[in-house]
């Protein structure tokens, strides 16, 4: 029953453009199944990144291939007017660089064969408390931090035996703990952004001697490729510099290193560039999933609806492969189908009549 409800409901996610409740469910069902019914199931227990892989692994073994890639991200989706419980809470945003009250989630994204499917995720919540170092006052903490997320992702991903040759992620997890996790403990590789103060050595003789100097102080060549030892690695990686226009002309610069030195610039680029696959993913699960359109009150019913939310981005991700139209073209599409039924509706009752 509950696997059942839980696929008609995420259905339901899809379809409107307004908030989702479950009376409105309940009136889409023609009032077969009560809003207490749907209340109680979203009730019943928490779902996981487990109950997510047990939907999504069919679909990934058919598009699955050595040269897989694994992207983690996190988003915030902000909740200013919900009260604030240990889930809809106040989290830093690096993107705007403040803190923001809302859900904060930790994301893992397999991209495959043109395929993006969401295998693992982790809601930020802030069950204890800490002493804000800046203040001197109280305030709510997680028990794990993101990067230990991280690398509990990876690590689901090789127990559950997913191919995959890299991972990528943004500068927030480009710690050398995750570096080693990823290169030394998995034996897999990485394409990661880091920041011009990274400090590095130049060759495994300076390393060891201890001399070590920032990037940001390397004259760095567009298009051209250096390996170097980064400070805490005993393992050297490839470093390469972008630079590109941003949008209001000015000049920008992205400094990526991998642990595969066989690449060249264009595939170190060429590769870092999935990374945008997940924000598409939240684009479409916030716009066409109903991610935010929940009044659920509730942890445990808010958490659910967030998992509701991201299967049935699963669902669109199916339609997308069969139908060849992206996310937001099926959402119109079920639009326009379903103005045309109310449009022969009304004209049945003679509501278009003079």
């Amino acid at each position: 029953m509950i696997r059942a409800l839980l696929e008609v409901y995420s259905d339901y996610l899809i379809i409107p453009s307004s908030q989702t409740t479950a009376t409105g469910l309940s009136k889409v069902l023609g009032g077969q199944t009560s809003p207490d019914k749907i209340t109680r199931f979203l009730s019943q227990e928490d779902w996981t990144s487990q109950d997510l892989w047990e939907f999504v692994k069919p679909a990934l073994r058919q598009c699955e291939s050595d040269d897989g890639v694994l992207v983690v991200d996190d988003s915030i989706e902000g909740k200013p007017h919900s009260k604030e419980n240990e889930m809809i809470c106040w989290h830093y945003d690096h993107s705007v660089s403040r803190n923001v009250k809302g859900v904060n989630m930790v994301n893992l994204l397999y991209s495959s064969k043109g395929v993006n499917l969401p295998v693992s995720f982790e809601i930020i919540k802030k069950t204890g408390t800490c002493i804000d170092k800046k203040t001197g006052r109280e305030k709510r903490a997680s028990p794990v931090t993101k990067n230990e997320i991280f690398r509990d992702f990876i690590s689901q991903s090789v127990s559950n035996n997913i191919k995959f040759k890299y991972v990528i992620s943004d500068r927030w997890f480009s710690s050398k703990e995750n570096m080693v996790d990823i290169k030394i403990k998995h034996q897999k590789d990485f394409v990661l952004p880091v920041k011009s103060n990274r400090t590095l050595a130049l060759s495994v003789e300076n390393k060891d001697k201890g001399n070590f100097i920032s990037i940001e102080s390397l004259r760095l060549e567009a298009g051209s490729t250096s390996d170097v030892y980064l400070r805490g690695l005993d393992f050297p990686v490839r470093l390469i510099k972008q630079v590109f226009t941003n949008k209001d002309g000015s000049c920008g610069e992205l400094l990526l290193v991998s642990s595969d030195r066989e690449l060249s610039f264009d595939e170190i680029a060429t590769i870092y560039q999935k990374r945008w696959k997940v924000e598409e993913f939240y684009k479409s699960v916030k716009s066409n999933a109903s991610f935010a359109k929940s009044p659920a009150r509730t942890v445990r019913t808010q958490g659910n609806h967030c998992f509701a939310a991201i299967y049935a981005f699963v669902k669109l991700e199916k339609l997308r492969i069969k139908t060849g139209l992206n996310h937001f073209a099926i959402k119109r599409q079920i639009y326009i189908e379903a103005l045309k039924i109310e449009y022969d509706n009304l004209e049945k009752m003679g509501g278009t009549q003079n």
